[in-house]
């Protein structure tokens, strides 16, 4: 009987071993990228706890990742690294003729809107006071594929008659290209720069004296920035994706931290034909994916 009774105690344990070894399938990686026009210090301030309420309401693995410019995140999307591309829309319209990427959800900003527009920046003590006056100054852009610190600006400039191609126009290098143009008309090396709206106000005010710049000139609005699945991403993680990004509510007090510290008031559905307006631009300006 006594072995008996020490055969049932081995098997016992040999099964509640055996439990204690199984584990939980691994969660799924996904990929999520911020179109690096801040530093990546800014970038994973802003997004970390967006990711984290992604992750906690999903169930997947979501891990941000940080392209060095606008080019390498255009290209990652296409290689199959970034599954969740949150980019301006001009890089966005890009990504899905190059790419076939499409848009999912769009942001709401500050204020309730749902576009936003670029700046002209120049020393308050400038001599600059017209878009005119811009010819034979230097200029420093964030790249050729921002929207709102170049795309935006030379769309405005044209309007106003004043041919871009007559302006010597550079752009900043590396990451943090908004906040690097910025500080180089801060510091006296460039004339004038092309940011988006909030860089001055938000990120930089609490590095640099801002009231020594001021805005030559805003641009129009266009529709905002814009979440993307890459071409080949399972639906069911995107419409997971999807479904977390819009439970969040600013009447949340939880939600809304998150919320306030990624510069939104509110994720909503998007969809590929809410950019019209920048594929309308880009081609009334000719530009070319190549530049």
């Amino acid at each position: 009987m006594k072995w008996k009774i020490k055969v049932l105690a081995s098997l016992v344990i040999m099964l509640l071993v055996g439990a204690a070894c199984v584990t939980e399938p691994a969660a799924q990686k996904v990929t999520y990228a911020y179109l690096p026009q801040y530093s990546k210090a800014v970038s994973l301030e802003r997004h970390q706890d967006l990711i984290a309420f992604i992750k906690k309401e999903t169930g997947l693995d979501v891990v941000q990742v940080f392209p060095e410019d606008f080019d390498d995140h255009m290209k990652k999307v296409g290689s199959g690294e970034i599954d969740i591309s949150f980019s301006n829309p001009f890089v966005y319209i890009r990504i899905a003729q190059q790419y076939e990427a499409r848009a999912f959800a769009r942001i709401i900003e500050k204020e309730g809107k749902d576009m936003f527009r670029g700046e002209i920046c120049v020393a308050e003590d400038s001599r600059l006071k017209t878009l005119a006056d811009l010819k034979g100054k230097r200029i420093l852009a964030v790249s050729r594929s921002s929207a709102g610190g170049y795309l935006f600006q030379i769309g405005m400039l044209a309007e106003a008659g004043v041919n871009p191609e007559e302006l010597t126009i550079d752009f900043a290098q590396g990451a943090g290209k908004q906040e690097k143009a910025f500080l180089a008309v801060y510091s006296g090396e460039y004339d004038a720069c092309f940011v988006r709206e909030g860089t001055r106000t938000e990120v930089m005010k609490n590095q640099v004296d801002i009231s020594k710049i001021r805005v030559l000139a805003y641009t129009s609005f266009y529709p905002g920035w814009v979440y993307a699945g890459r071409k080949g991403l399972d639906p069911s993680i995107l419409d997971k994706i999807r479904s977390a990004m819009l439970k969040l509510d600013l009447s949340d007090p939880g939600h809304k931290a998150i919320l306030e510290k990624a510069k939104f008031v509110k994720i909503v559905p998007s969809e590929d034909k809410d950019f019209d307006p920048i594929r309308e631009l880009a081609a009334r300006l000719d530009l070319k994916w190549d530049e």
